[in-house]
């Protein structure tokens, strides 16, 4: 009780009265509860916590404490705290936890989250744990370990509702109720099958319930379904729900077997994970090493690193070709960083925008010559605006025209390569089956800066030399 007073105290009402997560005067109690061993401080400001915030809380507390409030909960342990858990933190739970405890979580979890976790447990270890599992149990999670990674069979969940098409509205309420038990916690849509259990049409439970209890199920059904094969990829999956709004999706076999479905909480987390995995890539992470220890995060950057130091080698012997010009003409050196830098802002504009075109279909071959023609022309564009503007610093800097006239033509050309290249390089990387988003920022800044110092100290090589 004291420790919630504090914190209402510390933080003011705004945030003693939040809706949702975890703020830092909570951390910060429940660090020091733990710290004191005083469980019962910490059960008063955790017993409210939805599994979500609690997992944020087991994420932000130190290694040690962390080790404590999770053994502290391994009693009453919520399986759900496991889905909502960073996967680097989830590993590290799933270590600490004895199989026999990992199954039991396990067998409480929605199939998708079943599978999810399980992904995450240590690869000599997985064994131990499908033993404590029931039968059916371990062959739901040994038949969706053969999809691949990142498909519509890794996503789905098992639990879904099924009626032959022919029934009526009354039949499929009494099996409802009959079967209450053996339901999905959760469920908006039940799925019409035929008799070779193939999917022909959707019930929303509000059409459902608005009909008499004669009315057959294939006269209210919606029959265009917008069904996911195991394969599809879960990118593919995301896109499928945006373009059409769904709420749910069929999952068929290459049959065309109704297998499982997909909910749009799923698709929320998959669109999440792509978006975060885009962003990391672009910036030269492979993963998020938010979580990892110091080697581990190390060692994940020293590649991209790696291949930075040697595209600014090339630019660096780009320079060293003109090294002459610059021992005699000293201002080159002071505006030659200005070029290439200012190709590779524009640059990296144009490829953010590309990426996310390519990642959401938007940008494909039949508009790619379009599309590349517009980015040349805004480079062109900004390239003739910017050598104006830094013409004129140039000249008045250092009082001499030609200058201003070098830097702006070297400033038109290098915006021009930058939006050609921006859009060029992730089409061309897609197309020989590499992920747009890892490499093209490395070699979008390797153009930019080799034609940015090429084309200014190669103008004033032949214009003031």
């Amino acid at each position: 009780m004291s420790e919630a007073v504090h914190i209402e105290e510390e933080t003011g009402p705004a945030e003693a009265e939040r809706s949702y997560g975890v703020d830092e005067a909570l951390v910060r109690a429940c660090d020091l509860a733990l710290a004191d061993d005083r469980f019962e401080a910490v059960d008063g400001l955790t017993g409210d916590l939805h599994a979500s915030d609690l997992a944020d809380l087991l994420e932000e507390l130190s290694g040690e404490n962390r080790l404590k409030l999770l053994d502290h909960l391994r009693d009453e342990f919520d399986p759900e705290l496991l889905t909502h858990m960073d996967d680097v933190v989830r590993e590290d739970v799933l270590e600490i936890l004895e199989p026999e405890e990992v199954a039991a979580a396990i067998t409480e979890l929605d199939t998708d989250d079943a599978l999810d976790v399980f992904e995450d447990i240590p690869a000599e270890d997985q064994a131990d744990v499908l033993d404590q599992l029931s039968p059916s149990d371990r062959a739901i999670l040994e038949q969706a370990l053969t999809y691949p990674e990142d498909s519509a069979g890794r996503l789905m969940q098992r639990e879904l509702v099924t009626v032959p098409k022919d029934w009526s509205v009354g039949n499929t309420i009494d099996y409802l109720r009959q079967r209450a038990a053996r339901l999905p916690r959760d469920f908006y849509e039940i799925y019409a099958v035929d008799d070779d259990m193939v999917p022909v049409g959707t019930i929303p439970l509000s059409r459902l319930m608005r009909n008499e209890r004669d009315v057959r199920i294939d006269d209210i059904m919606l029959a265009e379904l917008r069904a996911a094969n195991v394969d599809m990829d879960q990118e593919e999956v995301a896109l499928m729900f945006s373009q059409y709004a769904l709420v749910s999706a069929p999952v068929v076999n290459a049959d065309g077997r109704l297998v499982g479905a997909i909910t749009a909480d799923d698709v929320v987390h998959v669109i999440h994970e792509e978006a975060e995995e885009d962003f990391l890539r672009l910036g030269g992470v492979q993963e998020d090493d938010f979580y990892e220890a110091v080697l581990e995060t190390t060692w994940a950057r020293f590649s991209w690193l790696l291949v930075n130091l040697g595209t600014a080698i090339i630019a660096s012997l780009v320079i060293g070709l003109f090294d002459a010009a610059i021992e005699k003409v000293v201002a080159l050196a002071i505006l030659m960083p200005i070029v290439a830098s200012m190709g590779g802002n524009a640059g990296t504009q144009t490829l953010t925008v590309a990426v996310r075109a390519l990642a959401m279909k938007e940008l494909t071959a039949t508009n790619a010559a379009r599309i590349v023609g517009k980015e040349v022309i805004v480079g062109g564009i900004n390239g003739l605006l910017f050598a104006v503007l830094m013409g004129a610093i140039a000249w008045f800097w250092f009082e001499d025209p030609t200058m201003g006239l070098v830097i702006g033509a070297a400033m038109v050309i290098n915006l021009l390569v930058a939006g050609f290249a921006g859009v060029a390089i992730p089409i061309v990387l897609q197309k020989m089956k590499f992920d747009p988003a890892v490499g093209s920022a490395v070699v979008l800044t390797t153009v930019t800066d080799v034609v940015g110092f090429l084309a200014f100290l190669g103008l004033a090589a032949l214009v003031l030399l």
